[in-house]
């Protein structure tokens, strides 16, 4: 019997040996990466974890994390209430666990918008080069002259505070910072071998960098975003603890760190210190996780130990 036969044979019975090949290849690959990245492996696990806790938050949380009185004013931890209430009588661990739903969704958010931003700007720039690349650059200079915090917070001004404009204000500034790299990136590729043939059969500028370019800078896309997702939670949390991100009662990390826990942090200090952890927590996974990517990734490092 041939190959094409057997797998015919093992389709038509609801086997496919291809698609088990397949789960085959990523189990070994998954095994090699929690065996050389353990604290990557272990980071990966928190975040499943935490991205599970923000998409069930509503059957996790016991309490409305906006409602008021739910419990009595500024109460410590307790069986009740686990994280304890605020001075609205609110429960501080329903909010908690709400805030991971807006600050992970504004990083994811923030991330794809970045790299789509960056990657077009980044490719655009470093294919063309000449007077394309000057006035994409020059534009970059302007915006990296201005410190991030008071760009954003401009930004913000002029958008108004709610989660969308969040989301769009740092995607703009973090794309920007990502097109330098992609840029670098891109200056190496377009003097390869396989872009000049492309150029010699007649191939379009738009289909070279779509179907040439692009694929190979996506090892360093990856590694932007897994880094990029806990730099844009810590952004957002800047915003909101300086009132500039999302407007209360909306339950985030950074505005309950703001305005409910600055002013209580010395007579009641868990308001402040469990979005604090929280905050912590995931931003530390992220970038861990991120740098075992980037090794995983990286032909330099990936037999490095």
């Amino acid at each position: 019997m041939s190959t094409q036969q057997a797998v015919t044979l093992g389709v038509e019975s609801g086997y496919d040996p291809r698609t088990a090949g397949r789960f085959s290849r990523y189990r070994r690959n998954l095994a090699r990466f929690i065996k050389k990245q353990p604290i990557g492996a272990f980071c990966m696990l928190i975040l499943i974890a935490l991205f599970l806790t923000a998409i069930f938050a509503d059957v996790i949380a016991p309490f409305d994390p906006t409602r008021n009185n739910v419990g009595p004013q500024i109460e410590g931890p307790s069986g009740a209430h686990y994280f304890g209430t605020d001075q609205f009588g609110r429960d501080l661990f329903s909010r908690v666990i709400h805030g991971a739903r807006i600050s992970i969704g504004v990083g994811f958010a923030v991330t794809i918008m970045a790299a789509l931003i960056g990657t077009t700007l980044g490719t655009v720039s470093g294919y063309f080069g000449g007077a394309v690349d000057y006035v994409i650059q020059r534009f970059v200079d302007t915006a990296q002259a201005i410190p991030p915090i008071i760009l954003l917070i401009g930004l913000m001004i002029v958008l108004g505070p709610s989660i969308t404009n969040v989301v769009i204000a740092l995607a703009c500034l973090s794309g920007l910072t990502q097109s330098r790299v992609i840029r670098g990136s891109v200056l190496g590729i377009r003097s390869l071998t396989y872009v000049e043939a492309a150029k010699t059969v007649g191939a379009t500028h738009t289909r070279i960098m779509i179907h040439h370019v692009i694929p190979n800078l996506m090892p360093t896309v990856i590694v932007l975003m897994s880094l990029g997702i806990g730099a844009a939670i810590v952004a957002e949390a800047s915003l909101s603890y300086l009132g500039y991100g999302v407007p209360p009662p909306q339950p985030s990390w950074g505005g309950m760190m703001s305005i409910d826990g600055r002013g209580a942090m010395l007579l009641n200090p868990w308001i402040l210190i469990f979005p604090t952890i929280a905050l912590a927590l995931v931003v530390y996974s992220m970038n861990m996780f991120g740098d075992a990517i980037r090794d995983e990734l990286d032909p330099r490092l990936r037999g490095g130990r």
